[in-house]
Protein backbone atom coordinates (compact mmCIF):
# COMPACT_ATOMS: atom_id res chain seq x y z
CA UNK A 1 0.00 0.00 0.00
CA UNK A 2 1.38 3.63 -1.33
CA UNK A 3 2.57 5.59 2.01
CA UNK A 4 1.68 9.20 1.47
CA UNK A 5 4.21 11.49 2.90
CA UNK A 6 3.16 14.90 4.06
CA UNK A 7 4.61 18.03 4.62
CA UNK A 8 3.52 20.60 6.71
CA UNK A 9 5.10 24.40 6.12
CA UNK A 10 5.99 26.01 9.33
CA UNK A 11 7.58 29.27 10.09
CA UNK A 12 9.71 30.08 12.73
CA UNK A 13 10.19 33.89 14.66
CA UNK A 14 13.25 34.46 15.54
CA UNK A 15 13.65 37.63 18.37
CA UNK A 16 16.48 39.09 20.16
CA UNK A 17 15.60 39.75 23.92
CA UNK A 18 17.01 41.93 26.10
CA UNK A 19 16.94 41.38 29.44
CA UNK A 20 18.12 42.71 33.09
CA UNK A 21 17.95 42.43 36.59
CA UNK A 22 16.20 45.32 38.20
CA UNK A 23 16.99 46.83 41.45
CA UNK A 24 14.57 44.74 43.46
CA UNK A 25 15.47 41.11 42.40
CA UNK A 26 13.20 40.98 39.58
CA UNK A 27 14.46 39.95 36.11
CA UNK A 28 12.57 42.06 33.17
CA UNK A 29 12.77 41.13 29.82
CA UNK A 30 11.27 42.49 26.40
CA UNK A 31 11.48 42.24 22.51
CA UNK A 32 12.55 45.47 21.12
CA UNK A 33 10.80 44.29 17.50
CA UNK A 34 7.53 43.89 19.42
CA UNK A 35 6.63 47.12 20.75
CA UNK A 36 4.52 46.42 24.56
CA UNK A 37 5.65 42.91 24.64
CA UNK A 38 7.78 42.80 27.99
CA UNK A 39 7.62 40.73 30.90
CA UNK A 40 8.84 40.14 34.50
CA UNK A 41 10.25 37.15 36.73
CA UNK A 42 11.51 36.46 40.17
CA UNK A 43 14.61 34.82 38.29
CA UNK A 44 16.07 35.13 34.88
CA UNK A 45 14.66 31.45 33.67
CA UNK A 46 11.28 32.60 35.13
CA UNK A 47 11.33 35.58 32.71
CA UNK A 48 13.07 33.96 29.49
CA UNK A 49 9.93 31.54 29.80
CA UNK A 50 7.45 34.38 29.96
CA UNK A 51 8.77 36.74 27.67
CA UNK A 52 9.00 33.19 25.53
CA UNK A 53 5.09 32.43 26.08
CA UNK A 54 4.57 36.42 25.28
CA UNK A 55 6.07 36.76 21.89
CA UNK A 56 3.85 33.22 20.75
CA UNK A 57 0.94 35.25 21.86
CA UNK A 58 1.82 38.43 20.26
CA UNK A 59 2.50 36.64 17.13
CA UNK A 60 -0.56 35.01 17.14
CA UNK A 61 -2.69 37.70 17.58
CA UNK A 62 -0.64 39.45 14.69
CA UNK A 63 -1.68 36.66 12.28
CA UNK A 64 -4.88 36.21 13.41
CA UNK A 65 -5.97 39.60 12.49
CA UNK A 66 -3.55 39.33 9.49
CA UNK A 67 -1.25 41.84 10.11
CA UNK A 68 2.40 42.04 8.86
CA UNK A 69 5.21 40.99 11.47
CA UNK A 70 7.10 43.91 12.55
CA UNK A 71 10.40 44.41 11.03
CA UNK A 72 13.19 43.13 12.88
CA UNK A 73 11.81 39.83 13.18
CA UNK A 74 13.75 37.41 11.70
CA UNK A 75 11.23 34.27 9.84
CA UNK A 76 13.10 30.95 9.20
CA UNK A 77 10.56 28.56 7.06
CA UNK A 78 11.64 25.51 8.82
CA UNK A 79 11.47 24.27 12.84
CA UNK A 80 14.85 25.16 14.29
CA UNK A 81 17.17 24.37 17.51
CA UNK A 82 18.20 27.57 19.27
CA UNK A 83 20.92 26.71 21.78
CA UNK A 84 21.90 29.89 24.30
CA UNK A 85 24.93 29.55 26.41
Amino acid sequence: MPTAILKCRMTTYIFAVEIEREDDGRWSAWVEALPGCAVWGYSREEALEAIKDAAQAYIDVLLEKGKAIPEGVETVNSPVVAVTV
